[in-house]
């Protein structure tokens, strides 16, 4: 019998637990079961508490103070042991019902999801045949606020490509904190970021304006000084490399995102849906259409 289950993902600070947390609490209203899993080992405070802790087998902070590691490497030493005693999860696991949404908080170094093979290994496990059996999907959360730095936009953009290629499960993007940008975006400039393109990178309001302000020219860019940093950074190689990366998110055309406000409980059902959808919990269930309404229509803001 097939299991459930959503692993949240996405960098640090993107609202994760928070989601998690809101996520929950929706489905405790509307009296569906979950199982909530932390699987990160630095984690202190939770708003709902876990009903299963890595920190229960491993904390990074033991870990750290005992082999001399930093953060980064001291996370993945406590992946490397968590998949080396695998029995942790399988005997909280195996006895639950398909009834049950088993959502998992993942932490947020970024390496987990583009380029070190554990996290895949993981994913391979809970879904395989036989074992656990789990229908699982990634959510993966990047900050709104990234909308306001397009480079930024693009370069979290890609890590999640990354982790969609990686992973190989069903993949929701979503823009967390939509509430921090509801004073600072256009509705219709917020509908282009949904679908990223390389036109986000022409027409940026910002670099325009610093530009004409500064009177940058190709040229000058080009002949910056290797030691100035803030001038590498928006040079004209800075921008090639903008473009380059924009330009093969679009030729993948693979990474689409929908809108979360945490503190919503329209919002946070509607991706609900969506993760309903993409593991087949209710096989003849369509995701519900996400509110557009909350954000300043153009002609209000222009007006």
């Amino acid at each position: 019998m097939s299991k459930f289950g959503v692993m949240v993902m996405g960098p640090a600070g993107a609202g994760k637990s928070t989601f998690c947390a809101s996520l929950i609490t929706h489905l405790q209203l509307n009296r569906r079961s979950c199982f909530y899993v932390n699987l990160d080992p630095a984690a202190e405070t939770f708003e709902h508490a876990p009903d299963l802790d890595i920190k229960d087998l491993i904390s990074l902070e033991d870990v750290m103070e005992e082999m001399g590691l930093g953060p980064n490497g001291g996370l993945i030493y406590c992946f490397e042991f968590l998949m080396q005693n695998l029995d942790f999860l399988t005997e909280s696991l195996e006895s639950l019902t398909e009834e049950y949404l088993i959502i998992f908080d993942m932490p947020g170094q970024i390496e987990l999801y583009t380029h070190v093979p554990i996290l895949p290994a993981l994913v391979r496990f809970l879904t395989r045949s036989g074992s656990l059996d789990i229908r699982l999907c990634a959510a993966y959360l990047l900050e709104a606020t990234f909308v306001i730095d397009r480079a930024k936009f693009f370069a979290g953009t890609l890590s999640a490509m990354s982790a969609m290629i990686m992973l190989e499960i069903p993949h929701i993007n979503i823009l967390s904190k939509m509430d921090l940008v509801k004073e600072q975006v256009r509705k219709k400039d917020l509908k282009r970021f949904l679908t990223p393109d390389t036109g986000l990178l022409d027409d940026d309001p910002a670099e325009l304006t610093r530009r004409k302000v500064e009177g940058d020219t190709e040229e000058t860019t080009e002949t910056a000084d290797p030691q100035d940093k803030n001038a590498l950074m928006r040079g004209a190689g800075f921008r090639r490399l903008n473009k380059a990366v924009a330009g093969l998110i679009e030729n993948f055309s693979m990474v689409s995102y929908l809108k979360l406000d945490a503190q919503d409980e329209d919002s946070v059902g509607a991706i609900l849906s969506y993760i309903d959808d993409s593991i087949q919990y209710h096989e003849a269930q369509e995701p519900k259409e996400l509110k557009d309404d909350e954000f300043d229509d153009a002609d209000e803001v222009d007006g």
